[in-house]
């Protein structure tokens, strides 16, 4: 992706269910759970790299021995980071105690980080700052082993004020006014009130304080614990959490925006963002790992009994879109069927740009994301040629020479690689014309291929803000003197701000919005901006079921075309001699591409849950008023 975005996390939990001498026989090693944590994380990078953390529970321990281990890094590479102090810490144990390395037991007692439960996190900041404290997992710790909480998650709650609120309701004096510490604590609450049930209930029973500890880890009904919890909550979510006595679940939010999925046989049970990744690193098959479905929670007791639980009614599937589009790793089946098939859907539209002048356009990408995309383009026109290929062979009967024949047949697609991202440029200038310059060069592009009668068409994945596009990558296309650039988006015009885990706070900022106010402004309609103003402000005492997206007006008088149009015009800079062209995929097209992730809201202002409309509502709030806070 050409523009710079943040995204949501990703999430890795693993539980042992056999002994660690057990793996130790087996993979030759009792740290099996913590190397396969390490390949979770590393090959979830693409979902987060300004931090990473790792934590894990050892079970079965005696009173006075450490059972739980955390470790979180902001540096610039966070997962090598932990797992060199990780593996510092081992070899450091080894060293200094030679008994410990053929005896596993040693190794569990007095080696952190060996366990049996291990949760993991890599994040990208999209609220708060990017302080080590903000790096999940969270811990809430208690002398209680049951009622100590390791949090971490994928998710945005678009109602954090009322959850907040919620808990001073309850008595409780939060320490931070975040998500992460509203969601961790409101779970807490409820676990803290069922342990302390489950306690008087066996001492009335007749059980001893100590006879009670083993007691209350069966009893404990995690899915209880959690209805309860997330009774309220409001937002995209892929919560994992561990308890310290050895329970865990993953909790998938009721309209499935952030995805989930596990695998589990008699060895493991595990919980990743992504279904390749489980597949690579466990080596098994794209069937046998399932997708956790919304609304549903994964629970593993400590006894190793796993049961899938519905926690919250589910909603209208909505899953999030740009998962397909951009952020999950392409090596996925169906994602890499789906990419292709959004750049197949674009080609009418493409072959119309270039009045389907094959022989003269140069086809590219912008690497490295757009590039199955691309495949499906190329396809595409392929299909194409072929077609006119057929076509001029029958209508030649047999009066064509081998020459001719020759020359119909070596049509083929001119494929380049023109945009090359150069190197990641730090903008450490503050006087805004340097940084201009230094962002002008992001990308350096491929000389000699390109001729003054050709046209080039080049796909992105999508187009947010259009800053590299603007400032970057149509300058250094030009430079090539092309009769026309194309740029291609396999996404369709980001219209409207995201709140559920994607960093899209706020709508000043988007490309598409800043071109319908100009489109405005040359109608003679602008005053339509103050009359969406007035009504978002009418709402803000409503509750959330109750608004309604008027931010969508703002965009009604235009077609997508004429919003693609001044989306080019606002993108072409100073001294671009060539004619700029922007095709947008339809909303349509991306439905046919990715059918079972029909979360659009990013393009429609379709939220799928109530919150939604109230925070886009307080961001068009924010535009008018000149207000840069978030708008959640």
């Amino acid at each position: 992706m050409s523009d710079a975005l943040k995204h949501e996390c990703g999430i890795a939990v693993l539980r042992l269910l056999k002994p660690l001498e057990f793996y130790k026989e087996k993979y030759g090693s009792a740290f099996y759970g913590v190397n396969k944590m390490y390949l979770m994380m590393e090959k979830q990078h693409n979902r987060g790299q300004d931090g990473a953390g790792f934590a894990s529970i050892k079970l079965d321990t005696k009173p006075g021995e450490r059972y739980i281990s955390r470790v979180r890094s902001i540096a610039q590479q966070p997962i090598q980071d932990i797992f060199a102090q990780i593996n510092q810490r081992i070899n450091k144990e080894f060293s200094e105690n030679p008994e410990y390395v053929e005896n596993v037991a040693l190794q569990k007692k007095n080696i952190p980080y060996i366990g049996e439960l291990f949760l993991g996190h890599v994040r990208y900041g999209t609220f708060g700052k990017n302080s080590v404290e903000s790096v999940h997992p969270f811990l809430r710790q208690n002398n209680w082993q049951h009622r100590n909480l390791i949090l971490a998650g994928n998710f945005n709650m678009t109602n954090v004020k009322e959850l907040f609120q919620n808990l001073i309701d309850l008595g409780q004096h939060p320490k931070e006014y975040t998500d992460t510490i509203t969601i961790m604590e409101k779970i807490g609450h409820f676990l803290d009130d069922s342990v302390s049930k489950i306690y008087k209930d066996l001492k009335n029973e007749g059980y001893s304080k100590n006879e009670c500890s083993p007691l209350i880890a069966d009893r404990l009904n995690v899915a209880k614990i959690l209805k309860r919890a997330a009774k309220n909550w409001d937002g995209g979510y892929a919560m994992a959490g561990l308890l310290g006595h050895g329970d865990s679940f993953v909790l998938r939010d009721p309209a499935g925006i952030r995805p989930a999925y596990y695998y589990k046989d008699d060895e493991i049970v595990v919980v990743a963002s992504e279904r390749p990744v489980i597949q690579t690193v466990f080596n098994v098959k794209y069937q046998d790992v399932k997708e956790l479905e919304p609304g549903y929670a994964i629970i593993t007791k400590k006894s190793g009994k796993t049961a899938l639980k519905k926690i919250l009614n589910p909603l209208e599937r909505k899953a999030c879109s740009f998962e397909r589009i951009y952020f999950s790793r392409g090596s996925d089946a169906e994602i890499y069927q789906e990419r292709k098939m959004l750049g197949r859907l674009l080609m009418p539209k493409v072959l119309e740009a270039i009045n389907k002048d094959i022989k003269n356009t140069v086809f590219s990408y912008i690497p490295n994301t757009a590039e199955t995309s691309f495949y499906g383009m190329i396809e595409t026109v392929e299909d194409f040629l072929n077609k006119k290929k057929t076509k001029a062979i029958l209508s030649g009967s047999r009066n064509l020479s081998a020459e001719r024949v020759t020359e119909i047949l070596s049509q083929m697609p001119r494929i380049e690689k023109i945009a090359i991202k150069d190197v990641k440029l730090r903008t450490f200038i503050t006087e805004d014309s340097s940084r201009d310059d230094l962002v002008a060069h992001v990308y350096d592009v491929t000389y000699g291929v390109i001729k003054r009668t050709d046209n080039l068409v080049i796909i992105d994945d999508s187009i947010v803000r259009g800053t590299t596009l603007k400032m970057s990558i149509i300058k250094m296309l030009d430079r090539l003197n092309p009769k026309k650039i194309v740029i291609v988006s396999s996404a369709p015009q980001i219209r409207y701000p995201d709140c559920y885990g994607i960093d899209m706070a706020n709508l000043e900022s988007l490309i598409a919005f800043k071109a319908a106010l100009e489109l405005l402004k040359e109608s003679n309609k602008y005053d339509i901006v103050k009359e969406v103003y007035d009504k978002c402000i009418d709402q803000t005492e409503l509750e959330d079921k109750e608004v309604k997206n008027f931010v969508k007006e703002i965009y009604d008088p235009f077609t997508d075309e004429q919003i693609s149009d001044k989306i080019a015009e606002l993108l072409t800079g100073e001294n671009v001699n060539s004619e700029i062209k922007i095709i947008f995929q339809s909303v349509e097209n991306l439905h046919k591409a990715c059918p079972n992730h029909l979360g659009d809201w990013y393009f429609t202002g379709n939220y799928p849950t109530v919150g939604g409309n109230r925070v886009v509502n307080r961001a068009f709030i924010n535009f008018y008023e000149g207000n840069k806070k978030r708008a959640y």
